[in-house]
């Protein structure tokens, strides 16, 4: 998996650059989460650069907790989207690359406004049962943050899908034990998410998202449930912050931008491989 690997190197160098040009954003959970979105957009999803809303025929993808979207905008461009030099623009006036990804922009890969947490979930089930009213058997794949599920909405979703059997669905939780206030656990304890996740009838795995290697095997061994009459959710471990060691594991890289010092720091840590914006 090292071409994986060094693809993800270069997109946490995209994160921690383009957060630090505007001082603005949300590094830690885009960092935490750069393995998942590599995997999916360069090996696992089958999906099309030329973009088109209806999606029919491809996996699609939904970005939940849309404030990672320095992760997302990285990733698609680096996957054909949108010219990686657009990444420069992240966040800047008139720039289709907002804090938080929106559709009115028309930014090729982007399906939803996910600014406001906790939509995400009932989103996704909606695409997934579209495309079982399509005949399509492609796969819907979203991405959820461990703080959103304080959210009463995803639980309603949650319960729905299982009810109306949404078999091609995979959903990802990023289970880093951190949000914006601080860690999870003080916030408001998610107590047993697998437990819970079993109670509501999902079928249930666990992946480390910060190893490529598990990443991949958790991708294809979370689709061989698809189809079998039950929606399907990773709990994914990820570190916040993964990649640069000042800010692994805590939850004041949430939302702040590193200084000059601490770029070029951060920078040190990630290898340059695909080539910088």
């Amino acid at each position: 998996m090292s071409d994986l690997t060094e693809i993800a190197s270069q997109i946490r160098r995209d994160i921690v650059r383009m957060v630090h040009a505007v001082q603005s954003g949300h590094p830690g959970g885009s960092l935490g989460c750069a393995d998942l979105l590599t995997a999916l957009y360069f090996k696992v999803m089958k999906h099309d650069p030329h973009f088109s809303m209806d999606g029919i025929g491809q996996d699609l993808f939904f970005l939940s907790n849309g404030h990672i979207s320095p992760l997302f905008y990285s990733a698609l461009a680096r996957s054909g989207y949108f010219p990686v030099q657009e990444l420069s623009t992240f966040r800047k006036i008139n720039s289709r690359l907002q804090g938080h990804p929106a559709t009115h922009e028309h930014l090729p890969g982007v399906r939803i406004a996910s600014g406001s947490l906790g939509q995400g979930m009932s989103v996704a089930i909606g695409a997934a049962l579209a495309k079982k009213l399509n005949l399509d058997d492609r796969i819907v794949y979203s991405l959820h943050g461990d703080g959103e599920l304080d959210e009463g909405q995803n639980w309603e979703a949650i319960m729905f899908a299982a009810h109306k059997k949404v078999d091609n669905l995979i959903a990802t939780i990023d289970c880093n034990g951190q949000q914006i206030d601080g860690p999870t656990e003080k916030v408001m304890a998610l107590e047993n998410l697998e437990a819970k996740f079993n109670a509501f009838n999902w079928a249930v795995m666990k992946m480390d998202g910060n190893d490529m290697d598990a990443v991949v095997a958790g991708l294809d061994h979370a689709r061989s449930f698809t189809g079998k009459g039950k929606p399907v959710v990773i709990l994914m471990k990820t570190v916040m912050g993964k990649g640069v060691d000042f800010m692994e594991g805590t939850h004041e890289w949430h939302g702040i931008a590193p200084n000059d010092e601490q770029l070029q720091k951060a920078l040190a840590q990630l290898p340059e491989t695909l080539g910088d914006y």
